[in-house]
Formats: C-alpha cells, structure tokens, sequence
C-alpha cells in the first residue's frame, strides 16, 4: 500500500509540473514576519508560483497574496522557495505550495483551466 501512495504523490507531482503557468502579480513576504508585502510579476500554476526580482534563499518559507482575475476575492497562500534561478528575465525563485486549502487549489485549478481553454480556442485548437 505504501508503494501505491508512493506513485499517487509521484503522480500527483507530475500532474501539477505540467500544470501551465499564468502570468500573475504577487505580494510576498517572508512567513511569520510583519514585514512588508513587496509587489512582484510572476507566473502561477497548480503546485506553486514564481516572481522575479529579487529572491529569498531555498528553504525559506513566505507568505504570498494575489487575486485571480475577474475575482474580487484575495488568495492567501504559504509556501517554501525550492529553487533560485538566474535567466533571461533575472533573479526567480520558485515557491511550492504548503498547506493550500481545498478552496484556494479548486479556485486555481478553475482558473488554469480557464486560461488553458481559452488559448485553446484562440489558437486554433479543438
């Protein structure tokens, strides 16, 4: 049983690597402080988000808010940075996802899917 659960997890991770990626803005700080939230671009998907500018070491854990657009209501989320990565665009980091409620991931989950259909049809496709 434990090797079937194994593969789920593994599965899951899968799933929400292809997960595409939307262009969102975020307001992040690191977790537990009374720190400011700093306003960056990024991308979201399923299992996590990224901004660019500039990052936290890999291990620390933030808090980040952002709205989906056409929703007046804001997500609230907490994640750990897995990667720092340096590319065309700059400095990123890349967050996982930790403790996502139910609501917020069917609230993402329905705006990816969303996006992904529009572009879709946009480009042509079924």
């Amino acid at each position: 049983m434990s090797e079937q659960s194994k593969n789920s997890d593994q599965q899951a991770g899968m799933d929400r690597r292809d997960s595409p990626r939307v262009t969102m803005r975020f307001r992040v700080r690191r977790a537990g402080t009374a720190d400011t939230f700093d306003s960056r671009e990024g991308n979201l998907s399923l299992g996590g988000f990224a901004w660019f500018g500039s990052a936290m070491p890999v291990g620390t854990k933030v808090e980040a808010h952002f709205n989906l657009p056409g929703s007046p209501d804001e997500i609230q989320v907490r994640g750990e940075v897995l990667h720092v990565g340096h590319g065309s665009r700059g400095t990123s980091a890349h967050v996982r996802f930790l403790d996502l409620p139910v609501e917020a991931e069917l609230r993402i989950a329905r705006y990816l899917d969303d996006v992904e259909l529009e572009e879709s049809k946009s480009g042509g496709g079924a």
